[in-house]
Order: C-alpha cells, then structure tokens, then sequence
C-alpha cells in the first residue's frame, strides 16, 4: 500500500495570524464520508469532519509559520514553510505527498501540486479541513486578546468592518506588517477616528 499524504494551508489571505498547514494519511480502511474542500463546508460540518479525521486517519499533524516569519519570508515562502513542518510532524513517513495549488514546498518525498486538489482529492480535502479548523479556532482565541478587531466573525480576511476597526485601533503585533492595508495604516495613521468626532 502506498501512503499517500495530502497537505494543504490555511490563512494565505487574512491580514493577521499564522499560515497553518495540515498533512494527512488517510486510511483506506476506515472511509470518511463527506470530505470536500473546507470552504465549501459550514462551520459545524468542517468541525465533525476534523475529529473523525483525527481519530480515522494513519498520521496527521498542524504545524504553522509565525507572523514574523510571514513578514520575513514573504507568505508564499511561510506557507511552504509551515507544509513542510506538517509533513515533518507525521508519525509516519509517506511514500508521496500531493498539495493543493501549483507550488511544492521542498521535501525528502516525491511530491505533486493539484490545481483546486483540496476538491478532487480526499486526503488534500482531509488536510484543508485540519488546517482551517485549526486557524479559526485560533482566531477565536485572539479574538478574546483582541476583541476590538471582530477577529472571530472576519477571521482576519480583510472584510470593510475589519478594515474600519484597523484604521480605528491600529495594529497590534499579531499583524502581518507586510502585507499592504496593514503597512498603509502603519505608514499612514489616521489623524482621528470617527470616534472622535
């Protein structure tokens, strides 16, 4: 049997947070009904696929690239950064790992990129469900440090209200300076905030 190892990230987008990457060995024996492109799936559908894959599958693990990180490297570069620690984490090494979109992270297995994967192939489906899971319960977490950002509804994507509370409150050190509506209000802060009017 070869095992095969689908990896994915989440959290490319957002303006603040960690990258997070999650690798997957599913188990033949053991099918899980339902797995499909976490962005397709409701909240509380992502969240029960994500215990069963964790208590069905052969090997999993999250691993993450910080914001620092992010800022350093560039988010393309932290996103194969944190796929490769998750495949690193396995229990179990894979004979082949497949990823979702076109770029492979450098590893010491042969490895494929699949364009839209995370829908065609069910361990790359099982890996976005990890990893997605694993952000936003970790946005929720700073939304409760933060709360003035909204981070829980938004999950950090740069939606016009969390763009509005940016310009209000500024940003904190969980934001990716390098990304550009957070280096504008950094570069450019408001001089008043309608608050202050």
């Amino acid at each position: 049997m070869i095992l095969l190892c689908g990896v994915d990230e989440a959290g490319r987008g957002p303006l603040c947070g960690p990258v997070v990457a999650a690798a997957v060995i599913l188990d033949p024996a053991r099918p899980i009904e339902g797995l499909a492109d976490s962005k397709k799936l409701s909240d509380k559908r992502r969240d029960k696929l994500a215990l069963e894959i964790r208590e069905k599958a052969l090997a999993w693990a999250i691993a993450e690239a910080s914001v620092e990180e992010i800022d350093r490297l560039n988010i393309l570069h932290a996103s194969m950064l944190a796929m490769q620690r998750a495949v690193a984490g396995l229990a179990r090494r894979p004979d082949k790992v497949v990823v979702d979109g076109n770029r492979c992270p450098q590893l010491d297995v042969p490895c494929e990129a699949i364009v839209k994967g995370d829908a065609l192939v069910q361990e790359i489906s099982a890996a976005s469900i990890l990893a997605k899971t694993a952000r936003d319960a970790q946005l929720v977490e700073l939304d409760r440090l933060y709360p003035q950002y909204g981070l829980a509804g938004h999950k950090g994507y740069p939606t016009a209200a969390h763009l509005k509370a940016l310009r209000a409150h500024g940003a904190c050190e969980i934001y990716r300076r390098s990304f550009a509506p957070v280096h504008d209000i950094i570069a450019n802060p408001p001089l008043w905030t309608d608050e202050d009017l």
